[in-house]
Parts: C-alpha cells; sequence; structure tokens
C-alpha cells in the first residue's frame, strides 16, 4: 500500500548552482550530496518535512538514452517544465523575501479560489507554485 509520496525529480543543468538556489534563496536543507561513481546525487527538502525529498538530477545521467537527454535538455533550457508547488503560511512575505535574494517571480502574489499563489522559477528555469492555502474554496476568485 502506497503512503505517500517520498522523493521527486528535479531537472538541473547544474546540480552545484541548483543545490544553492535552494539552499540559499529558498532556505532549503541538503539531505543528501554524495559522489555514486561518474554522478552526483543530491537531495534537498523542507527543513520541517524530513519525508519528501527533492533530487536534483542532471537530464545527462545515468539511465538516460543521449536522444532522450539532449530532449530534456532542451526542455529544461526552455523553462517550461513545471516542477511542483510549494506550500507556506505567508505567500506574500516569501515572495518578498525570496524576490530580494534573486529569485525570478513570473506572476506576483495573486488571490486565488484556494488562497494566495505566485509563480517562480528555479535556476534551470523551472517552474513552481507557491501557495498560501485557504481554508475552504472561494469561487467568487479567479482561476487564472
Amino acid at each position: 500500500m502506497i503512503k505517500g509520496l517520498g522523493l521527486t525529480t528535479v531537472w538541473t543543468l547544474d546540480q552545484e548552482r541548483t543545490k544553492n538556489f535552494f539552499t540559499e534563496k529558498l532556505g532549503l536543507v541538503v539531505r543528501t550530496d554524495m559522489a555514486m561513481g561518474d554522478m552526483r546525487w543530491i537531495t534537498v527538502g523542507a527543513k520541517d518535512q524530513p519525508e519528501l525529498e527533492m533530487a536534483l538530477m542532471r537530464p545527462d545521467g545515468p539511465g538516460m538514452d543521449p536522444e532522450s537527454a539532449k530532449a530534456l535538455t532542451e526542455l529544461v533550457s526552455k523553462g517550461v517544465i513545471g516542477a511542483g508547488a510549494f506550500r507556506t503560511d505567508d505567500c506574500r512575505g516569501d515572495y518578498e523575501a525570496f524576490k530580494a535574494k534573486g529569485v525570478e517571480f513570473l506572476q506576483e502574489p495573486q488571490e486565488r479560489p484556494y488562497g494566495i499563489e505566485a509563480i517562480f522559477r528555479d535556476d534551470n528555469g523551472n517552474w513552481y507554485s507557491l501557495t498560501q492555502r485557504s481554508e475552504e474554496l472561494d469561487l467568487s476568485k479567479s482561476w487564472a
């Protein structure tokens, strides 16, 4: 029986730069950083959510054929991959703090039926939602 999601992948063209983005700009913590033969295994996660890690993976790593690695590198480079949503209890405050650290936002905090949401990119162009959830859906607010 599945008990939850434990690991998700974030594609990066530079693992060190991406590790620094998530730790220095967003305040995540490094869970693992070790060499495994020709590859480097790095995971980060939220300090208060130890059960979920984000693996910072290079598209040209093991298990990826050259054609797929090239296609994935192109998609990451174009910034078209949405990589998930981070929850916060202060979307507007985190927006200001992250923006001051140089995080690129595609959308300022906006009221949505499910809460307040901002959209940002990581150092590779992957985009994320930063969401402060409301307790109830408010369908009078715009979805977009």
